[in-house]
């Protein structure tokens, strides 16, 4: 299994430091809002990551972190009036739905950054004494890149031109600015009631330690794979390993894995112009979490990718050419399996080997699928196929699907209703009630889901 690394820039193979464990961080959300669908294209890559090393048996150990403390949060606790609490919780709630819409494996612990305060101070005490941080006059705590060596390696930064001494107080900054860090910011009267004591006064972590102090808390000094987005390579990525590397003396991470921007029908995605989306919204409009996690999932990770309804009416055709398949297979399938496809299974593996080449790998199923329509299947191969098929599935997390005698366009209403109804559309949702009344059905809310019958 090859992986490309950021740090690198090349495809290495991939050796976990303790197999077959394999300790993994995700940069996880900031919950100050709704995650859009550049944020859940992350954490679709990510999950495909982890469902292929536990494909290959490794026994992962995911930390994925929350940020409750960060500019933005302090931003829409103030403009709200309501507590920092309260916002974090009702965004992390929001957060964790859009997981499981999608499909995407919860990761195995979620600290808070909130809940770590006290690993910071001691991590940043640590720095202050070695000398890699300062405490300016108004009692923030700053990282000096002048004092670590190697700083800007993960960006390819020319070490010419930093700004040691400049200092950057903000949580997000550009190369351009590149300076001394904030590790602790000393509280003001715009932070309100967000603060927590420490040495140097009152004040609040800055963002970027707060990543290094959550991984090495769970997964040790060093690990596995850090993954994020493009974005965050610098300067959230480069300031993790200066911090963490600077107070351990050790490597941070092996691996540093990266996809790559998401677009908006070609264009950046922006509320100005319109092409902003949260799941929410795409629910609303009558797609499923399965269609869009096929929609987000089919492009490689390391490539932009182009984000547009014709390509979710892709994948809604995709994915009902793979579910007419299975069914046929299922309608005829022993409860003897044998003739498994290997040639399937082999090209789809070596795919996502590749540096989880998925394209590679869908590619290979419906090859497959074309191949397979254009033969007699006997039950015992049937069987064996669907025994393959639950294989792959535990890497693409696409579901099986559901015989239904209900008719396609009915199903299909079915299911945007339970889409408005998740995006608390309700309005949406009763007029979809009222069109199926119309055609002769009515809707059971099941502890299973909602369930079509005829009226009468």
């Amino acid at each position: 299994m090859k992986l490309f690394n950021t740090l690198t820039r090349t495809r290495e193979e991939f050796v976990p430091l303790h197999p077959p464990q394999v300790g993994l961080y995700t940069c996880g959300p900031t919950v100050y809002n709704y995650a859009h669908i550049g944020n859940l294209r992350a954490f679709m890559f990510e999950d495909l990551l982890r469902r292929h090393l536990e494909y290959h048996g490794f026994q992962v150990k995911h930390v994925m972190n929350i940020t409750d403390v960060e500019d933005k949060i302090i931003r829409t606790v103030r403009e709200s009036g309501k507590t920092l609490r309260e916002v974090t919780d009702f965004y992390t709630e929001e957060f964790l739905r859009d997981l499981d819409t999608l499909s995407i494996r919860r990761p195995h612990i979620m600290p808070r950054a909130t809940e770590t305060i006290s690993d910071m101070i001691k991590l940043i005490t640590t720095l202050v004494e070695r000398k890699h941080a300062y405490v300016a006059d108004d009692g923030s705590v700053y990282f000096s890149i002048k004092s670590f060596r190697d700083y800007g390696k993960l960006a390819h930064l020319d070490p010419e031109k930093l700004q040691s001494g400049a200092r950057v107080s903000q949580d997000e900054y550009d190369k351009e600015h590149a300076g001394d860090f904030a590790l602790w910011k000393a509280w003001d009267e715009d932070d309100g009631p967000v603060k927590w004591p420490s040495p140097w006064g009152d004040g609040r972590p800055g963002w970027h330690i707060e990543c290094s102090v959550m991984s090495m808390k769970h997964l040790g000094e060093t690990f596995d794979i850090h993954c994020g987005g493009e974005d965050l390579i610098f300067p959230h990525h480069e300031d993790e390993i200066a911090q963490s590397e600077a107070a351990t003396g050790k490597p941070f991470v092996r691996y540093w894995l990266h996809n790559a921007h998401l677009l908006v029908e070609g264009k950046k995605m922006s509320k100005s112009l319109g092409n902003y989306y949260t799941l929410r919204d795409l629910l609303a409009k009558g797609w499923t979490g399965r269609e869009i996690r096929y929609a987000l999932l089919s492009a490689h990770y390391r490539e932009q990718l182009n984000f547009t309804f014709d390509g979710l009416q892709a994948a809604r055709t995709a994915l009902q050419r793979i579910d007419e398949f299975l069914l046929k297979l299922r309608e005829i399938a022993s409860t003897n399996p044998q003739g498994q496809p290997a040639v399937l299974a082999s090209e789809f593996e070596a795919a996502l080997d590749d540096d989880l080449n998925i394209s590679g790998g869908l590619g290979a199923v419906f090859e497959f699928v074309r191949e397979k329509n254009k033969q007699t299947v006997s039950p015992d191969e049937a069987a064996g196929i669907l025994d393959v098929w639950q294989r792959l599935d535990g890497v693409l997390g696409l579901g099986m699907p559901v015989k239904s005698e209900v008719p396609a366009d009915v199903q299909r209403l079915v299911e945007e209703r339970q889409a408005a109804r998740k995006a608390r559309d309700f309005k949406r949702s009763d007029e979809i009630r009222d069109q199926l009344a119309k055609l002769g059905w009515v809707i059971e809310d099941t502890p299973k889901g909602p369930r079509a019958k005829r009226a009468g």
